[in-house]
């Protein structure tokens, strides 16, 4: 099935826009009559772009990638709300996966993706990553549509519950996040994504804290818990890495017992690495931890500081507020509802303890002036004096 968008059998492709939908960039669309009618009204708003067909996205590949001469459908074949994607054979046996966005600012998501997989590829051909991740083959617009075209990667999304302790998936899965948090960060800047520090991430969560408290519906013993680890800055003290920001099952592929490929790098950005093993704590068996904490540690150049496991964990609890906010903002009763469910069941597990434990000094023993003992003396009295923890960089 090699087809151009001029053909009949893809009509979609060249179909122009509806006169009441959104206008090419530059070109007010207009008729001679509606200029010339005194009871015209004001021009319709910007819509969604209406979806292509399976078969005019195919055709639409073929101009956006040159060579591309499209053989057959394939998989993946599925629709949301912003995005169609469908799989595409070419004539030469390449699996292509073709993506429309519906609306601009899925578009652009899908712009500055397609950034980050070009530098990242490159770290991928240069060896320093054991896993792959698409290649971006070209992008055109099509009416109000973005249409963009990327290598299909084979793999199964990975099975986290059925994940076992041991050298085998679990490891990998932690030396492909300690690889990924070890690239460079450049990849992300380049790229033109958000660029976080240690103290620009810490604030951000206090503006989270700050939104959901007058809301009424966080318990007051979750807002203590929280404001005590934001206000330890000794847990934020770590070197900003790149950060996936969208871990799930379907974004981490897996073959032959491997990591193979790492998907949806729409939220990339560098920030704090807890961000993304805010998934591995709150998804993956507890007797898996050690081996993914292992392989991880390994592939951290720098190994990893020592209170990752604490900021993990309080981004999976933080995300709770993040999930009420986008209800009091999206006005959904539901999703507060769901929200505030959740924050409960937390306060009932956690009661008033704090996140992180509030350290104890190690006392040490001084002794006095030593003296020779009679046998009948007593011992001279010991002095304990506090011994300051060594804090990290």
């Amino acid at each position: 099935m090699s087809q151009s968008p001029q053909s009949p059998d893809a009509p979609d492709a060249v179909e122009s826009a509806d006169p009441a939908g959104p206008a090419q960039p530059g070109t007010p669309e207009t008729t001679p009559d509606d200029s010339a009618s005194p009871d015209a009204g004001p021009a319709a708003p910007s819509g969604p772009a209406e979806p292509h067909s399976a078969l005019a996205l195919a055709a639409l590949a073929t101009v956006a990638v040159p060579g591309l001469n499209a053989a057959r459908l394939a998989l993946p074949q599925r629709r949301t709300e912003r995005l169609s994607i469908i799989g595409v054979v070419d004539t030469q046996g390449r699996h292509w996966e073709v993506l429309e966005a519906f609306d601009e600012a899925t578009g652009a998501e899908l712009d500055a993706e397609a950034e980050v997989l070009r530098r990242i590829g490159r770290v991928v051909d240069a060896g320093h990553v054991s896993f792959g991740v698409s290649q971006s083959g070209g992008s055109l617009r099509s009416g109000g549509s973005h249409i963009q075209v990327r290598s299909y990667i084979e793999g199964r999304p990975i099975a986290v519950e059925s994940l076992r302790p041991g050298p085998g998936l679990s490891a990998g899965l932690g030396k492909a996040l300690g690889e990924l948090h070890e690239m460079p960060t450049s990849v992300i800047s380049e790229s033109g994504l958000a660029v976080y520090s240690a103290e620009e991430v810490r604030q951000r969560w206090l503006a989270l804290l700050d939104d959901a408290a007058p809301t009424g519906h966080v318990p007051p013993t979750l807002l203590n818990r929280w404001e005590g680890a934001l206000e330890d800055t000794a847990l934020w003290r770590f070197r900003p890495t790149v950060v996936h920001g969208d871990l799930a099952e379907e974004n981490v592929l897996t073959a032959g017992g491997s990591v193979v490929a790492v998907k949806g790098w729409a939220q990339a950005h560098v920030g704090d690495p807890a961000e993304d093993m805010a998934w591995i704590y709150s998804s993956v068996p507890v007797d898996c931890l050690d081996s993914i904490e292992d392989a991880y540690e390994v592939a951290r150049s720098e190994g990893v500081d020592r209170h990752l496991r604490d900021r993990a964990e309080l981004v999976s609890e933080l995300s709770l507020a993040r999930w009420l906010m986008h209800g009091v903002r999206a006005q959904s009763r539901s999703v507060i509802s769901d929200a505030v469910a959740m924050l409960k069941d937390l306060a009932s597990q956690v009661g008033e303890e704090p996140l992180v434990a509030p350290a104890t000094p190690r006392l040490a023993p001084v002794p006095g002036e030593r003296v020779s003992a009679d046998p009948d003396a007593s011992t001279s009295e010991v002095t304990m004096v506090p011994v300051e923890d060594d804090e990290d960089d």
